[in-house]
């Protein structure tokens, strides 16, 4: 894995700029916005997609395959820190002592000279990007935006506009969220992860306090997250001052004394619910399911609040929000059977996914179909998923291990989660696609709702399953 360099000075001029892992939803934006400003790109991934057509559908130049040959005439080489060291053209930029770029630094370097509004956290961060960026289009703002997923309402996941203001998805896992000069930072929540890279939970909450004390306007943090209370704590510990006079400190969520709270939630459909700002309530809907994105929107007023909207209009303008991509995205149905994909891959997220899903179940049962995404995280949480599972699905189907970044850890395999259940009738560890599909056709019921979950490769198993049930239901 290729990690940021903190103290690296990026240059103003970056001449020509060659993309290596082009097709990365945060790296293709990225790529996207800096063609449009007029910088000349080219790019590389392992494998074609619908995010590199689309990149040379606007003209720019996509290898498939990397070669050292790809970087042709580049001034600078941007990397995506999913690539290993030993990659040819991260290899031969070196070589030629060409500036080598994070991709987090490429960001930072679109975003100069901008009113940065950060958004970090182990989870929630995409679909509240997502938000805040909707909101200030429906609001009249023009903003500039890099978001993890594509927003299904604008069928892009970056776009420049002409404010001041830059929203971004901003990564904790390797500390890259710190390159930025964030003005207003958004921490949806504060779960220790990717320790392979902070080595001890310490350093990784010392990051967050980093991260959130230097945003130079306003601090939006989640009042119901243990980890993010922690964070807070440290901050008014280390300054009292922060929450007076300027209330550069704005709390959210259900808890008692949040500043934005969220005081009612009906998500038996599209999610409803109540927010209570000083004396005063708003009513909302969404057009996406789960108290989890009641959360979400109630992060994003909080922001969009702090620059100085009024709650109701601003909760009007959210509601625009109709998801992002790989967010319970809705594949097909084959015989009454629905199939959908997530992202969700932090137990956390699965928790919530589960649960928002149960609103669209009806009468059937929710089958989860679970890829564990790193060695590392499966080492460290494989009780943890097994839990949500067996709570939240009526049957999983536990795949092998995307490895991506990493090397193969012995003993670390999907077969942790499926022992970890307490009902082995609940759950299959099935390690290959096509058996796991043709299984999954032979259990389904008239009814049924089957969702994928992982940041990894998942979703390409869907054709396979799809395929598979109408092979069931339908003869072919």
């Amino acid at each position: 894995m290729i990690y940021p360099d903190l103290e690296m000075e990026i240059p103003e001029t970056l001449g020509r700029v060659h993309f290596a892992g082009i097709g990365g939803s945060g790296m293709s934006g990225i790529a996207r916005m800096m063609h449009q400003a007029g910088v000349p790109v080219t790019g590389s991934d392992r494998s074609a997609s619908y995010s590199t057509a689309a990149l040379e559908e606007i003209g720019i130049p996509v290898a498939i395959g990397h070669d050292a040959a790809n970087l042709g005439d580049a001034d600078t080489l941007v990397v995506t820190g999913a690539l290993w060291q030993d990659n040819p053209e991260y290899v031969e930029a070196l070589r030629r002592g060409l500036p080598v770029l994070h991709r987090s630094q490429a960001l930072a370097w679109l975003a100069r000279g901008r009113r940065v509004v950060s958004v970090a956290g182990a989870h929630g961060k995409t679909t509240s990007t997502g938000m805040i960026v909707t909101g200030l289009l429906g609001l009249g703002a023009d903003p500039s935006f890099v978001n993890g997923g594509v927003i299904e309402s604008l069928g892009t996941s970056s776009g420049a506009g002409a404010d001041e203001l830059f929203v971004i998805e901003a990564d904790e896992s390797d500390k890259s969220f710190l390159i930025y000069d964030t003005a207003i930072a958004l921490i949806t929540n504060v779960d220790p992860e990717h320790l392979d890279f902070y080595g001890s939970r310490e350093n990784f909450m010392a990051a967050f306090v980093d991260f959130a004390r230097g945003a130079r306007e306003l601090v939006v943090i989640s009042a119901d997250d243990p980890g993010a209370l922690e964070v807070l704590g440290e901050l008014r510990a280390s300054d009292p001052g922060l929450d007076e006079p300027d209330r550069r400190i704005r709390t959210f969520g259900e808890a008692e004394g949040a500043d934005v709270r969220l005081v009612s939630v009906d998500d038996s459909g599209p999610v409803r619910f109540e927010v209570a700002i000083a004396d005063r309530r708003f009513a909302a809907q969404l057009a996406v399911y789960g108290r989890h994105n009641a959360v979400n929107a109630v992060g994003a007023l909080a922001v969009l609040t702090g620059l100085g909207y009024e709650p109701e209009a601003a909760l009007a303008a959210i509601a625009g929000f109709g998801g992002t991509k790989r967010r319970f995205e809705f594949h097909a149905e084959v015989g009454g059977v629905r199939v959908y994909d997530d992202y969700a891959h932090h137990p956390t997220e699965v928790a919530a996914l589960l649960d928002s899903a149960r609103a669209v179940v009806g009468e059937g049962r929710l089958i989860a179909i679970h890829q564990p995404h790193l060695y590392s995280r499966t080492r460290l949480f494989h009780r943890q998923f097994a839990e949500v599972l067996e709570t939240g699905a009526d049957h999983t189907v536990v795949l092998a291990v995307d490895g991506a970044r990493e090397d193969p850890v012995e003993g670390v395999t999907g077969a942790l989660v499926a022992d970890d259940f307490a009902d082995a009738s609940r759950v299959a560890y099935i390690d290959d696609w096509q058996r796991a599909a043709d299984y999954l056709a032979e259990i389904a019921r008239p009814g049924d709702v089957m969702v994928t979950m992982s940041c990894g490769t998942v979703y390409r198993i869907i054709p396979q399953v799809v395929e598979a049930l109408q092979g069931r239901f339908e003869g072919r």
